[in-house]
């Protein structure tokens, strides 16, 4: 797969609308793909999409083990707690983020029979203390409520009555997300830009390894899982039933990396290997066998020990449903904002982690 076509994925994927546990469009995306690349596709009772590529490779000869890849197909979302009698929606978020990360602007209501248009606001600006959500928003609110806007003073713009949205099938429950206009990828020098790149693109790199094996005419050394996870921004339980019921004692994550200057790390093309998260240590033979594929690519890997993260592997970790785990990382600036990459980058993880699967000693 060559770089142009892992964009034009990429921008496919994030394109299809994926709030957490609603990951149907995204979810048809990933059997589509995995059917042309898979000795096996399937679908588990928690949603997760997983197709297996048999081993075979020239590594077979010694003990190797099963590998199960997991990128997440969830999206940080909204979820309507309320509707009001003016017909605007009160919302929580599903998954890390912030009000000031979406903005307030346009946004979709999925209803269950249609989909609605909405602004996300806070109210007018030019109000005192007695219009209390707008006033607190503005971050100079009454002694000691000098803060970033909350969830609860946001609300969704809809211009419908309470029984029109009914009609539509929207509720407590519904999911609200980001609009399609604005999942738009943009180019700035060498990076893409957008939302929800995390984890767009490393769905991306995913089947990416797998397309290289396959135009290489090669096989991974041992049997290999590919899986679509869901629900990843809330915890990650999806990923952790995968990792319990699919053969198989490692668990390889791929996610985003943030570029920090307390994690020493850079927005390069040169792909991130973890040692630990907050949730876990990774497998130290893991990442050494990644910074191994990496350099055998002729790739800098970069080492980092992330704080404020985890990732499906370490979740899987956590729960004990997997003896050992491994995180490899695409550097991303503005993680769980509009997100940037360096395009070289996801070429770069998908070399590594085609290479890793050829060789995992």
């Amino acid at each position: 797969m060559k770089l142009d076509a892992m964009v034009a994925l990429t921008q496919e994927l994030i394109d299809a609308r994926g709030p957490v546990g609603q990951e149907d469009e995204v979810r048809a995306i990933v059997q589509r793909e995995m059917k042309g690349l898979c000795d096996e596709v399937r679908t588990d009772d928690a949603g997760n999409v997983i197709g297996l590529l048999r081993g075979g490779g020239k590594a077979a000869k010694k003990p190797v083990p099963t590998i199960k890849i997991m990128a997440h197909m969830d999206e940080l979302s909204l979820i309507v707690k309320r509707v009001e009698t003016d017909g605007t929606l009160r919302v929580r978020p599903l998954g890390g983020i912030f009000p000031w990360v979406f903005g307030l602007g346009p946004v979709e209501i999925l209803g269950d029979k249609r989909t609605l248009p909405g602004v996300l606001g806070a109210g007018c600006m030019h109000t005192t203390h007695e219009t209390p959500d707008a006033y607190r928003s503005k971050g100079q609110g009454r002694a000691g409520e000098a803060k970033t806007p909350e969830w609860d003073q946001i609300r969704v713009f809809t211009r419908l009555a309470p029984k029109e949205l009914e009609a539509a099938g929207v509720h407590p429950g519904s999911r609200v997300v980001i609009p399609a206009d604005v999942r738009k990828l943009r180019t700035i020098g060498d990076c893409l830009c957008g939302y929800f790149l995390d984890d767009r693109v490393c769905i991306a790199i995913m089947l990416a390894a797998a397309s290289i094996l396959k135009a290489k005419k090669k096989r991974p050394a041992g049997d290999v899982y590919l899986v679509g996870t869901c629900q990843e921004e809330i915890g990650g339980g999806s990923a952790a039933y995968a990792a319990r019921t699919v053969p198989g004692t490692v668990t390889l994550a791929i996610d985003v990396g943030p570029v920090a200057k307390e994690y020493g790390t850079e927005l390069t093309d040169q792909p991130i290997v973890a040692y630990r998260d907050r949730n876990t240590v990774y497998d130290r033979s893991i990442a050494d066998g990644m910074v191994a594929a990496a350099r055998k690519e002729r790739l800098r890997p970069q080492h980092v020990m992330l704080e404020s993260y985890g990732s499906d592997a370490s979740a899987s970790k956590v729960a004990g449903n997997t003896a050992r785990a491994g995180l490899l990382c695409i550097p991303t600036e503005f993680t769980h904002g509009y997100e940037i990459v360096v395009k070289r980058g996801i070429e770069n993880c998908a070399k590594l982690l085609a290479q890793y699967l050829e060789n995992p000693a």
